[in-house]
Parts: C-alpha cells; structure tokens; sequence
C-alpha cells in the first residue's frame, strides 16, 4: 500500500521504575531493577488496553490464493500491538530479501470496522514494491510484512498504527489509530538488484 506522504515514526522507550519491598518482605534475590512481572506469550497476552490481544488464529480469511479475499475481523479481542503475520498459503517461489522486490496482489479491512478500505482486484491490476525492508513508497508495516514471503504464497498482515499510518491516519479512508488488516498474494519475487 502507497505513503500518502512520508511518515515520521517516533519510538518511545520504555522505563523501568522499580518499587521498593513493602514493610516485613524480605528482599529479593533478583538483581536490581530486574522486572519480576511475567513476559506474556506473543500469542494471546494482553495489550495496554488491558484487554485480550488478538492472534493471527483469531482473524478468518475466505477465498483461494489468486483470487480477491474475504476477511473478518474478530471483535472478542482488541488489536494487537505488534505486526502480526501469517502465511496461509505458503508458496514455492523466490523467498523476498531486504532489496527485492515484490508484485502483489493486496486487499485491506479496517479492524475497527471491518470495511473494505482498498483491494488491488477492485483495480484489476498488482502492485511491485521495489526495494523490501527500506522502500519509502510503502508503510513500515509492509517493509517488515514482505520480508521472508516467497513466490506463490497468501499472507495476513496485522499493522498496528505504528506501522502503519500511526495517529494521524490517511484521511478520508484511513483513521486515526487504525489497525490495518491485509492479505498479500505474493505474485512474483525478484532478488535485489545488483
């Protein structure tokens, strides 16, 4: 999918703070500073809206590889926070690199909504992303997504905002903070030029 402009990400890092024993516990043995809070699972942990974060599984996608997709998003969980994706046809092809480019075939859902947002059958024609893992014709979130994917193969891709067009959106048909939700039919693989 096409930057309407470039897209300045900003990357927060993250703190920290640690809190002191309360009165009659006895100190721990783990370094200082050490978080003792359990790493959730990448699949199924909870967000920072608290809720239950969705995995791939928990995304359907109707149709064959090749032909324009149905996708639905579910609604019993909230959006993740990390680029989710998922080969759902694996092809046989030419595996795509950082430099190599790819055509595809896309279609786009909002997570919010669920609306179609734009599919590259609709236009009846793909789409090359020259230059994989640093094209500025593409969001972050396809720059990572494309990495690995191979000649004949139907991927889901997740973006959160981040990677996507972050809060401010791509008005009129991308909101603010949208989770973007792609399938990509990966139709040809070239490695990079050189």
């Amino acid at each position: 999918m096409r930057k309407p402009g470039k897209i300045m990400t900003a990357v927060a890092a993250a703190l920290v703070i640690g809190a002191c024993n309360p009165p009659g516990e006895q100190p721990s043995e783990e370094p200082t500073g050490a978080d003792m809070t359990p790493i959730e699972e990448a699949d199924g942990g909870e967000n920072a809206d608290g809720g239950q974060e969705c995995t791939a599984d928990d995304f359907t996608v109707d149709g064959e590889p090749g032909e324009r997709p149905e996708i639905t998003a579910p609604d019993e969980c909230t959006p993740p926070d990390e680029l989710l994706m998922e080969d759902l046809e694996e092809g046989s092809g030419e595996e795509a690199r950082e430099g190599s480019s790819v055509e595809v075939h896309y279609h786009l859902v909002s997570f919010s909504e669920g609306e179609v947002i734009d599919t590259s059958w609709d236009h009846d024609k793909t789409f090359t992303v020259d230059n994989v893992g640093a094209s500025e014709e593409v969001i972050d979130g396809w720059n990572e997504g494309l990495l690995g994917i191979t000649e004949g193969s139907r991927r889901l891709l997740v973006v959160p905002p981040e990677l996507g067009y972050g809060e401010q959106g791509s008005p009129p048909d991308i909101e603010p903070g949208e989770t973007l939700v792609f399938v990509i039919d990966a139709m040809s693989v070239s490695g990079p030029a050189g």
